[in-house]
């Protein structure tokens, strides 16, 4: 498998696991109803990478950076590193632990398919 296909594995991942986390999660509609927009747009992105290949890489490796830096905000929220005030974005059915491997796990996939989507000479 080469890294475009894996990286795309990941955004769709990424992508899935987000939504179904907003949908079922989510503490307040406004929220949801972002997060789903973003998460749609993202979709379309990858969709069209997928369609035309190589030349919508960037759009796509941008949304998986704006996703990984998402998580990051929320592990260093969790940890107490700063405040945000966006902490019920951030947890995950109300329970500490699983919502610091949530953000661990979902950050570690977007930066792995940035990484794998960045075009290379």
């Amino acid at each position: 498998m080469d890294k475009t296909r894996l990286g795309i594995g990941l955004v769709i991942v990424v992508l899935v696991v987000q939504t179904l986390a907003g949908l079922v999660w989510s503490p307040d509609a406004t929220l949801t109803g972002i997060a789903l927009a973003f998460n749609a747009v993202a979709a379309v992105s990858t969709a069209l990478f997928v369609r035309r290949g190589g030349r919508a890489a960037w759009a796509v490796a941008g949304w998986c950076a704006g996703f990984f830096g998402w998580h990051v905000v929320g592990l260093g929220e969790l940890a107490g590193w700063w405040t945000t005030g966006l902490d019920a974005a951030f947890l995950v059915a109300s329970q500490y632990q699983l919502s610091v491997v949530y953000q661990a796990v979902m950050a570690t996939a977007a930066g792995f398919a940035v990484h794998l989507l960045l075009p290379r000479r």
